[in-house]
């Protein structure tokens, strides 16, 4: 089969389609013909080595697929074949290799699919979905004022929509652009703000009538997060959620102690039993079958352009979730 990997750290070039052996599915799992793979801006980290843990080499991107059970390994219900399922492979004992033809996962861990919910869709409510949801989960927004950084992105697009259901007051998004921005107020933003602006921060307050926002859900992390504190309220939540990427100094925690502030860490993995995993998968996938959750796909791209999927990303050029079609 064909997959990508890449031998060495660098730009987007350094990624390669090889032939490799199909997976087989061994006992208590399933073979599943990849039909979408997700593209995650934390892959195009871990390619530059830039994320917080280095992959060994060679690696082989990809955590998150959607296609059709092909074949069932022993132990596993043939009841299984050719279901149309999500394979996330992040919460698996291989949680990489999701750009090829096929993946090989425990049977347990597959969700079925709604027949009304595409394989590119269903990729978008893995990784970023799961996160969008379980960001609301540790930090409720209802009757808050929440600031969404990066809102135009696959979290950000999301979270817009869960903050809005859930009864948050206000969602201020935060997007660079104007097309950006006028799709996170087509998604329910209250108010849609440039982050390229260099008064963004001023805006935010003026938007939150100058109290500051109550929740800021930081999937940002970098320099941007010493600014989130300054659009933070008094005893508001910073919810920091980009591992690896944290630049907050003690005196910035010390500040934020003197404003009865709270930092929350957020990591998505540790919150993810099978049980829990199932069912919020269910759960988003049914919210997108009704209709109630509109799922953005940036980009469709042929697994030999892996590079430049990823160069989307890294340019920040992207609105919504960017997809492999193998």
């Amino acid at each position: 089969m064909k997959a990508l990997q890449f031998n060495r750290f660098g730009g987007p070039e350094v990624m390669e389609v090889v032939d490799v052996p199909t997976p087989v599915a061994q006992a208590g799992e399933v073979l599943v013909k990849v039909e979408a793979a997700g593209i995650n801006f934390f892959e195009v980290l871990m390619r530059a080595d830039r994320y917080a843990a280095t992959p060994s080499l060679p690696a082989f991107p990809g955590v998150e697929v959607a296609g059709t059970v092909e074949t069932v390994g022993e132990g596993v219900d043939p009841g299984l074949f050719g279901r149309r399922v999500a394979a996330p492979l992040f919460v698996s004992v291989r949680p990489f290799g999701g750009y090829a033809d096929y993946v090989a996962i425990d049977a347990s861990l597959i969700v079925p699919l709604p027949d009304v919910l595409s394989f590119e869709d269903a990729t978008a409510l893995m990784v970023q979905g799961l996160t969008a949801l379980h960001l609301t989960r540790q930090s409720p927004p209802a009757g808050r004022t929440v600031l969404v950084p990066a809102a135009a992105g696959g979290v950000g697009s999301l979270l817009i929509q869960l903050a809005k259901g859930q009864g948050a007051r206000r969602v201020v998004a935060l997007a660079g652009g104007a097309a950006k921005r006028d799709f996170a107020l087509s998604l329910g933003a209250d108010v849609a703000i440039d982050s390229s602006a260099p008064d963004w921060p001023a805006r935010v307050r003026e938007a939150s009538d100058g109290a500051g926002a109550e929740i800021v859900y930081d999937t940002v992390g970098g320099a941007l997060t010493k600014q989130f504190l300054d659009v933070l309220a008094p005893g508001g939540e910073l919810v920091f959620a980009a591992l690896g990427r944290f630049q907050l100094s003690a005196s910035d925690l010390e500040a934020m102690i003197g404003r009865n502030q709270a930092l929350k860490g957020f990591a998505l993995l540790p919150l993810l039993s099978p049980d829990i995993l199932r069912t919020s998968l269910s759960e988003l996938f049914d919210l997108a079958a009704r209709s109630r959750l509109k799922v953005a796909i940036g980009g469709r791209f042929p697994l030999h352009q892996a590079g430049e999927a990823h160069r989307l990303l890294e340019e920040r050029r992207a609105t919504g979730k960017v997809v492999l079609l193998p």
